[in-house]
């Protein structure tokens, strides 16, 4: 039997990311304007701001996105009462199906804020210095950035931009069936939920040795207060801080069966405060102290082998 592959072929790549932010201004913040020879777009997160682009204004509100062309003069500025989140990503692409976006301001629905989620994220993991730092104008890579996270940075970008596009360019004209009109679909609905739960998980995971907040929480990974609290509810009883609290408590146990930390070094290690409290912390969700428990461990183990 011959086989014989297919070649894909990329119909939007991004060439170079030049800017990648998530800033929290005040209210009075004001950017003057500039103009660059490759595309950026101002998303936001909370609040809302007034934004310029060549002779036209528009007050930009949260979940809208809008798109900067090549050249093209644009400037940004709050309204003096609401403090606003943005985020900004400048890149070059040469994909004819840019051309969709000039001009354009789009609604960001929970799919697309998901994208925006993961590339916060993942630049977090990657670059060098703060994410809301306006005056950083050279991206540097840290040394000891996990495998590939460059490559999500760039995937990720272009996923959003492919999932605007064909929901906004191709599927827009598309009715669904009648049966189906006004319904909303409880599956697409959960599927949200569980990758939306999924990612905050993989989120807590890789921040085990912070102190979270809900409020970081939130911000981190875009999402609002109420729908994080009923996601994390829905799907594990929990609320997120006893979920995160949970999985400390998951990994402190790992830690000490492999005995190569004390508890003082493990309590450190995943951001307590003091021993004592990680120890009672530690108590209150097993029902034994670190001690006891490694001490329950080791006689577990020596009956086995007995």
């Amino acid at each position: 039997m011959e086989y014989q592959g297919i070649v894909f072929r990329k119909e939007l790549q991004i060439n170079e990311i030049f800017s990648l932010h998530y800033f929290e201004y005040m209210s009075d913040f004001s950017f003057p304007g500039e103009s660059h020879d490759f595309w950026e777009f101002v998303c936001v997160d909370k609040g809302e701001v007034l934004i310029g682009a060549g002779d036209k204004t528009h007050v930009l509100k949260r979940g809208e996105i809008v798109f900067h062309e090549p050249n093209e003069f644009h400037w940004v500025r709050a309204n003096g009462s609401i403090a606003p989140n943005l985020i900004v990503i400048s890149f070059s692409c040469q994909s004819p199906l840019m051309d969709f976006f000039r001009g354009k301001i789009l609604h960001v629905d929970d799919a697309a804020r998901g994208l925006l989620a993961k590339l916060i994220t993942e630049a977090n993991l990657f670059l060098e210095g703060r994410l809301d730092d306006p005056y950083q104008t050279v991206l540097v890579a840290k040394q000891e950035a996990p495998a590939a996270s460059g490559q999500l940075i760039q995937i990720y970008l272009e996923e959003l931009l492919i999932y605007l596009y064909r929901k906004y360019k191709e599927f827009s004209v598309k009715q669904p069936p009648e049966s189906y009109v006004g319904k909303p679909d409880k599956t697409m609905k959960e599927n949200t939920d569980t990758e939306t739960f999924n990612r905050i998980v993989e989120y807590l995971n890789l921040h085990l040795s912070s102190r979270l907040t809900i409020e970081k929480i939130c911000r981190d990974n875009l999402i609002g207060r109420s729908q994080l609290q009923k996601i994390f509810q829905k799907k594990s009883g929990l609320g997120i801080i006893e979920y995160f609290s949970h999985m400390k408590i998951d990994a402190a146990k790992q830690m000490m069966r492999t005995g190569k930390m004390n508890f003082t070094q493990i309590s450190e290690h995943l951001g307590y405060t003091s021993i004592h409290y990680f120890s009672r912390q530690f108590k209150k969700m097993t029902g034994m102290t670190p001690s006891e428990y490694t001490l329950s461990i080791k006689a577990m183990a020596d009956r086995k082998l007995k």
